[in-house]
């Protein structure tokens, strides 16, 4: 049984249709989470797993909305190759499907410059936050992830102190733009950016299923 590991409330709602009856946890965009998440879907009965979600480019050649299927995810400092066959269930092959590596991180990394390293130290086109507690578990896995901030795009303040219990809150939403105005045309950006990223995903599960 496939079981599927994802940061946020939204991205359970677009993978759960393409797979009805399966388990899937939230991390809540936390190691913590991540690691909760994945211990729950081992005691459901896991025996492969999915990483799905958003993920932050790091190739400075990817723009919002490019889907990621990597071949291996870096888990401080250590390739771990995802499973073939499960990969190209989930769309090895398609057009416009990009492979290569996909680092994990335990923290959210906010600037472009940090993304522009982390892509020269490396060579990983994107990272996330929750691939890592998937590769680790010691079970056949692959990783589906879109790209929602570019290598070029710094996280606004909001971006990273806004969730709670793996959605957006409009409460900390709200005191963070009273905190900081300034912000709010970053964040605006974000938010579509986001939006391509949900879009195109939606429509590659659209076209795989």
């Amino acid at each position: 049984m496939l079981g599927i590991l994802v940061g946020l409330k939204a991205e359970a709602r677009l993978i759960r249709p393409c797979c009805p009856g399966l388990p899937v946890a939230i991390s809540g965009a936390t190691s913590s989470g991540a690691q909760a998440g994945v211990d729950r879907l081992l005691a459901a009965g896991a025996t492969s797993l999915l990483s799905f979600g958003c993920a932050a480019g790091l190739a400075p050649d990817l723009a919002p909305g490019s889907i990621i299927i990597p071949q291996w995810v870096m888990v401080h400092g250590a390739r771990i190759k995802s499973d073939s066959a499960l990969s190209r269930k989930f769309g090895v092959g398609q057009p416009g499907v990009l492979h290569g590596g996909m680092l994990h991180s335990d923290g959210l990394v906010t600037t472009a410059v940090e993304k522009n390293s982390l892509h020269t130290q490396t060579g990983c086109l994107a990272l996330d936050m929750e691939s890592g507690f998937v590769a680790r578990a010691g079970l056949p896995f692959a990783v589906l992830r879109v790209v929602c901030d570019d290598s070029k795009r710094d996280l606004p303040p909001a971006a990273c102190d806004v969730l709670a219990e793996g959605h957006i809150s409009p409460f900390r939403l709200l005191r963070s733009l009273v905190q900081q105005p300034g912000q709010i045309g970053d964040l605006m950006a974000l938010g579509r950016d986001a939006r391509t990223a949900r879009d195109k995903m939606a429509e590659f599960l659209r076209q795989l299923y």
